[in-house]
């Protein structure tokens, strides 16, 4: 093997892994990975709980493979419609047919198998769930994406990894108005993600539940998912309330400016992180300082 072929082999290697992890949408890891952290600092009672190797190992896994996992079904088995979807060509990728994707998803997908032995059982069902849904909402025949409703109510799959998260290190599930609130913030968010969205999977002859409303009728229904979750976490603590009416306040302010819906798209995910932030800090202010 001469060296140009040696390097040529290395740079292909190298393409792919960067291939892999655009198609991870690194812009949107800490949707799955930030669930944990606010499940970690709200089980815990000690800061050695907070460095659970469960906790660690759930973090690990929900940071980059879960990713993987779920983004790669759904480019897989959505490359009729990406092929006309702008968001391909500049802040995502576009599958063409690349061996190595539903590889690298097989393997994401059996990963769990050697976590659940580092995890309590109480964790088990939510990573369950999350694998179930995360693929039955992309691929066939379930393909919840397609089907209005349903598409916004099985993203209930991101707080799987929080709940999932608190079980373990808590030993216990935990309150339902916690789940409640927080899959109803799921489900907002997924639609209002959908919105860009709307035009391309028209197009293709997709139905989803923002295709079905429409832009206007979309943004209402995701500031009722959000006030329904500000109303849920208010009825536990009137500050975690108050914190998630962030969303209602935001969609409603772009519902009425000039902000197109492509722009404010990409406003999320830091919007998310501060109030992900401001969660797990108030979590862990309570370990610290009871």
């Amino acid at each position: 093997m001469t060296a140009n072929s040696t390097a040529a082999g290395e740079g292909q290697h190298g393409d792919r892994l960067r291939y892999l992890l655009t198609l991870s949408r690194p812009r949107f890891w800490l949707y799955l990975a930030g669930p944990v952290l606010v499940g970690v600092a709200y089980a815990a009672d000690s800061v050695g709980d907070v460095f659970a190797p469960a906790a660690i190992v759930l973090f690990a896994y929900f940071l980059l493979p879960a990713n993987v996992f779920l983004y790669g079904i759904n480019d897989i088995y959505d490359r009729e419609i990406d092929a006309v979807n702008p968001k391909k060509e500049e802040q995502e990728v576009r599958y063409r047919g690349q061996r190595i994707v539903p590889a690298a998803v097989a393997l994401c997908a059996v990963l769990p198998l050697a976590v659940l032995p580092l995890v309590p059982s109480d964790a088990w069902p939510w990573i369950g769930a999350f694998l179930v849904l995360g693929a039955a909402y992309s691929a066939p025949p379930v393909r919840f994406k397609t089907t209005p409703l349903l598409d916004s109510i099985s993203n209930g799959l991101y707080i799987a990894p929080g709940v999932a998260a608190y079980a373990a290190v808590a030993g216990s599930q935990p309150p339902v108005l916690a789940v409640l609130g927080g899959w109803l913030w799921a489900m907002g968010m997924h639609t209002f993600s959908a919105i860009p969205d709307i035009e391309p999977d028209r197009e293709t002859g997709i139905r989803t539940t923002a295709t079905v409303l429409g832009e206007r009728r979309t943004y209402a229904y995701c500031g009722a998912c959000w006030l329904a979750s500000a109303a849920a976490f208010g009825a536990l603590d009137l500050r975690l309330g108050a914190l998630m009416l962030v969303y209602p306040g935001l969609v409603a302010a772009i519902a009425t400016s000039s902000v197109t819906v492509d722009r404010a798209y990409w406003w999320f995910p830091a919007i998310n992180t501060v109030v992900g932030a401001a969660l797990t800090m108030g979590g862990l202010w309570r370990v610290l300082y009871g």
